[in-house]
């Protein structure tokens, strides 16, 4: 059996979903793209921000050779419903069930990284997540593990887009994998249903109209986006939900990421009320806590206000009163503004009738 063969075996043992090999050339035909993007102030800010580092893997690995791309597949329909109380629940996207994914990821590629040793030998190697330097998506892409949708998230056959990367950089010389010989074809419905028109159409986004952003960034959200997050209360969904390739797809591989409904559809006003130790004692081990409460707290009010929540009135007139943030003060004044607002509501948005679809 060579490398690669025994590589792929390891993977599996593993629980890992998919692998690809590509060549650690570097990714020089994005740097147009991505200066592109920085300049029109496309960009979220939370990208790793030297540009060469992005697009040479050799700047992490100076003798690599070969790039090992893993995927994954993570759930996207919870097994459980959360209890009903006299509380109304917000939600967390998908990419936030279950522990912190970056976590399992790093556990998964320290994982094939020791296994490649025992068959390789030592070699040199530098393992990311998308908090790394690498582009994910086209490292992924590069290794055949699908390619890079019109929303911007890899897409494979298999999994669709529910799937995370991972990748090693490594000193190995393996042969690479051929890219995926499928697309999104003349299909647009994730641009159709954006509810912020996000999405530039050429898989690149303008990430600061992104509602997963939104829902990411401190202080005041702008108003134009607190009515479309509607309950969510960190990430968004919505063009994956309705792409072709997710549908059907159930995927549950890793008991670890599995959505405990208490946690990803939390009440909404007891959020209110947590103080950070019991913020981070709650919701600590989700990637969606990263930002911390703060964030959580005033996308729960915009929640309150868009599920027209009454019985939230008090609780908010006690935060205009008593709360010393100015973004949560806001958010209530905002919210009350709208609560019993019978022109508020309007028909179910495209994306929340195709939810229910696939």
């Amino acid at each position: 059996m060579n490398l690669k063969t025994a590589i792929q075996k390891l993977a599996q043992e593993l629980n890992i979903q998919k692998i690809g090999f590509t060549s650690a050339d570097d990714f020089e035909y994005l740097r147009k793209s991505l200066t592109e993007q920085k300049n029109a102030e496309h960009t979220s800010g939370f990208e790793h921000q030297n540009l060469d580092e992005r697009l040479q893997p050799k700047l992490a690995v100076q003798d690599a050779k070969t790039i090992i791309s893993i995927a994954i597949a993570y759930p996207n329909k919870s097994t459980e419903k959360p209890a009903k109380t006299t509380f109304k629940r917000g939600h967390f996207s998908r990419g936030s069930w279950g522990e912190d994914y970056h976590n399992v990821l790093n556990r998964k590629m320290q994982e094939l990284a020791k296994g490649i040793e025992k068959l390789a030998g030592d070699f040199n190697y530098k393992a990311m997540v998308d908090t790394g330097a690498l582009v994910d998506v086209a490292v992924a892409a590069r290794a055949g593990l699908g390619f890079i949708g019109k929303n911007g998230l890899l897409i494979s056959k298999e999994y669709g887009s529910w799937i995370f990367l991972g990748e090693l950089v490594t000193n190995l010389d393996i042969e690479p994998d051929s890219p995926v010989d499928y697309d999104c074809g003349d299909c647009g419905r994730c641009i159709d249903f954006c509810p912020t028109n996000a999405l530039l159409g050429d898989g690149r986004l303008n990430a600061k109209r992104c509602l997963s952003f939104q829902t990411q960034t401190k202080g005041m959200m702008p108003e134009e986006f607190r009515e479309k997050i509607k309950t969510v209360i960190y990430g968004c969904d919505i063009c994956q939900i309705v792409c072709p390739y997710n549908k059907g797809i159930n995927s549950h591989f890793h008991p670890e990421m599995e959505a405990d409904p208490e946690l990803t559809n939390p009440e909404l006003i007891p959020l209110l009320e947590l103080t950070n130790k019991q913020f981070k004692q709650k919701f600590g081990t989700m990637a969606g806590s990263w930002r911390g409460k703060n964030p959580l707290q005033r996308n729960a009010i915009y929640a309150l206000a868009n599920s027209n929540d009454k019985s939230a009135i008090p609780k908010l007139q006690e935060i205009i009163k008593n709360n010393p943030r100015e973004d949560m003060v806001d958010a209530a004044e905002w919210a009350i503004s709208r609560i019993g607002n019978k022109n508020k509501f309007r028909p179910k948005n495209k994306a929340t009738q195709e939810d229910k679809k696939f």
